[in-house]
């Protein structure tokens, strides 16, 4: 149910287009009345340009921005004296609309404006705002659309048929209030609804009412009925469904992955495991896509699995395998039948998944995207259950969904995003990453596009580290779990977070350590067992269960070992610390052996004396090292820099330069290497 949020003494206060921007906002707090990234919003105003004169202009919702969150900088502004003429022209190209309104401009440097910036000109009313509320939908899709929507709003509405947006579609709709002063609405058969009022309140009120009038017809149409029809395949408990998804999503990712990485989200809401778990799912899921917003981000049909929990979790990973490839293949031959001169098919693998009893799974180039399509999926179910519940749901034609899918004016939009950086789509796991080269290797490799797994024991560094990424570079970019390397249990627990979290990894970083050393009659029995536990089988177990993680997937995958100076120079009072570290690089060796096979490539990076930042060198181990060379605490990063050939201090972001090379494909040719970063020991030059 739509609420009504306005609030007087909030929006008294307001500009005018300040007024937009919180009617916008308030629109979008509903995603049920509008879509993420979807509908658009509208002010006509008059505004002094830059030498004072008074202009008639239009501020209209930027191309690809979302009416939840946009700001003033959001919207586009455009003189409607320039515009206003067009409405006596009989036709106009996509082409021709979008240079003349480039000449429209009344403020450069702001974005460019919505495809449908014509609609809300021609409506001539001040305030207009395009909705795609999920109850009119239903009702646009219903058999009889036209129909369905005459009673609901009876003489208070005009309807006009399925077009693609652009000139024609504006026009339309523009006689159709100018022909009929007293509607309220325009329904746009599949698409939406316009309305609009003489002040920012009025339109919203307007919108809200029409929206709560549809939702109560849907809702009286689908009292007594079971819409998808009888449940056939009940819900899994919450337990089952975790443990399937922990061991498909890796194959679920590989196999959508032969493009480009995804990540991957998993969603089990109540209303998705109805849907998917119903007598006619298989089928009504597979004619459509309800409205070209939800078309351009969860593509015409989902994969549906033909597939029931009795059958086992074997049978599940073998038919998500041939069933994605399948997939593919359909998609390319829909785009061989529909292309025009100068298409290039998009990626062909599905963005939305649909498993009986398990839920939805959702892909997308990061977590931004697959969680655009997880939202917009939920608005599709809502949306074809209120149209089966009018008779049946009719979607746009194969036809009509291409033209909206490879139309250049809806691919602007996705253009606007910046080009992928290196590690776009890729997952990295990272032990130790709360502090020091952990911490920095995660700040590193976020910064070109990756998502972060920071695995530690500091609870309070490891959150502050992923919170900090978020805050930079987007929400969920970055988790935190809880993590002892020495731990089987919490190893195995760990790797299972990160792929709920993001459906696999790409890249394992085995960094967690600790230091410490003494003469060999000094070390007792449980030091050299805490270095062995930590920098040996904690690299163990952690390598293990990645491998586990990279061959499910099939796409390949990097191991990198963080080692030490101490791996391959052999000095006194550490013998423990450096046999450990030592055993490190030649398992990372092994593991590129046995790694090469699947794509797999196992690389090491030794460091020496990373002291600024880094955990490990607190307390007794910086002291006793201080001690080793007679030397006060404070003079001990001198000492490290005057040791080596360089005459410089090595600093955790200079490891982090040298993991991301070998985790990028840059490297793509190189295994079973190790590459020093210590400014150049002599004792530890690899030969």
């Amino acid at each position: 149910m739509p609420q009504n949020l306005w609030n007087d003494a909030e929006a008294a206060a307001l500009p005018d287009l300040d007024g937009l921007v919180y009617r916008s906002n308030l629109l979008g707090r509903d995603r049920a009345v509008v879509n993420i990234y979807g509908g658009n919003t509208s002010a006509k105003m008059i505004l002094s340009d830059h030498v004072g004169r008074s202009v008639r202009v239009m501020a209209v919702k930027a191309s690809g921005s979302d009416v939840l969150n946009i700001t003033e900088r959001g919207f586009a502004l455009l003189k409607l004296d320039e515009i206003d003429p067009l409405f006596e022209r009989e036709a106009m190209t996509d082409e021709e609309m979008v240079a003349y309104l480039e000449r429209c401009v009344f403020e450069p440097g702001r974005p460019r404006q919505s495809i449908e910036t014509l609609l809300h000109a021609f409506v001539p009313f001040p305030h207009v705002d395009h909705t795609h509320p999920d109850a009119v939908i239903s009702i646009a899709c219903a058999p009889d659309g036209e129909a369905e929507a005459r009673r609901v709003y009876g003489d208070r509405m005009a309807y006009v048929p399925y077009i693609r947006p652009g000139f024609t579609m504006s026009k339309w709709i523009g006689e159709k209030v100018k022909q009929n002063p007293k509607i309220e609405c325009v329904v746009m058969g599949k698409h939406g609804l316009v309305t609009w009022g003489d002040t920012a309140k009025s339109s919203y009120d307007i919108t809200i009412r029409l929206i709560q009038e549809a939702e109560d017809y849907i809702a009286d149409a689908q009292k007594g009925k079971r819409v998808f029809g009888d449940l056939i395949v009940k819900p899994l408990s919450e337990d089952e469904r975790l443990a399937i998804m922990a061991e498909v999503l890796p194959v679920i990712r590989g196999a959508v992955s032969k493009r480009r990485h995804a990540i991957l989200q998993y969603d089990a809401d109540p209303a998705v495991l109805d849907m998917v778990g119903s007598e006619k799912s298989p089928t009504v899921s597979q004619l459509g896509a309800a409205c070209p917003d939800h078309l351009v981000h969860v593509k015409r049909q989902p994969f549906f699995v033909d597939w029931r929990p009795d059958e086992g979790v074997e049978a599940l990973k073998a038919k998500l395998k041939v069933g994605i490839a399948d997939y593919d293949q359909r998609y390319a031959e829909y785009f061989e039948r529909n292309k025009e001169p100068g298409d290039e098919m998009r990626d062909p693998a599905p963005r939305v998944i649909l498993i009986p009893g398990v839920g939805m799974v959702n892909t997308g180039k990061d977590i931004t995207n697959a969680d655009v399509s997880r939202q917009l999926y939920h608005r599709a179910v809502a949306v074809i259950g209120g149209a089966e519940a009018l008779g049946g749901f009719n979607c746009l034609t194969e036809k009509e969904a291409y033209d909206i899918e490879y139309w250049p004016l809806e691919l602007y939009k996705l253009k606007l995003a910046p080009p992928d950086r290196d590690f776009a789509g890729k997952v990295v796991f990272i032990t130790g990453a709360a502090s020091g080269i952990g911490k920095a290797t995660a700040q590193r490799l976020a910064a070109d596009g990756a998502h972060i797994v920071i695995a530690d024991i500091n609870i309070e560094g490891g959150h502050a580290a992923a919170d900090a990424i978020q805050t930079k570079y987007g929400k969920g970019r970055a988790i935190f779990v809880s993590c002892n390397v020495t731990d089987e249990s919490a190893v195995i627990a760990a790797f299972r977070t990160a792929v709920l979290q993001y459906g696999g990894v790409d890249i394992v970083i085995n960094n967690a350590g600790i230091a410490g050393g003494a003469l060999i009659e000094e070390t007792t029995l449980k030091e050299w067992q805490r270095q062995i536990d930590i920098l040996l089988t904690g690299y163990f177990l952690v390598a293990r269960e990645g491998f586990k993680v990279l061959k499910a997937q099939g796409i390949g995958g990097v191991l990198i070992f963080v080692g030490s100076k101490n791996s391959v120079f052999a000095g006194k009072g550490a013998s423990a610390y450096s046999a450990a570290k030592a055993g490190e690089i030649h398992m990372a060796r092994c593991l590129a052996e046995e790694g090469g096979t699947y794509g797999i490539r196992v690389n090491s990076v030794l460091p020496d004396a990373v002291i600024r930042g880094s955990s490990i060198w607190d307390g007794q181990w910086k002291e006793a090292r201080a001690k080793q060379y007679g030397v006060d605490v404070e003079q001990l990063s001198e000492v490290y820099r005057q040791r080596n050939t360089l005459k410089v201090e090595i600093f955790p972001e200079d490891i982090a330069e040298t993991i991301a090379f070998l985790a990028s494909s840059r490297s793509a040719k190189t295994t079973g290497a190790v590459i020093t970063v210590d400014g150049g020991v002599p004792g530890a030059y690899v030969r």
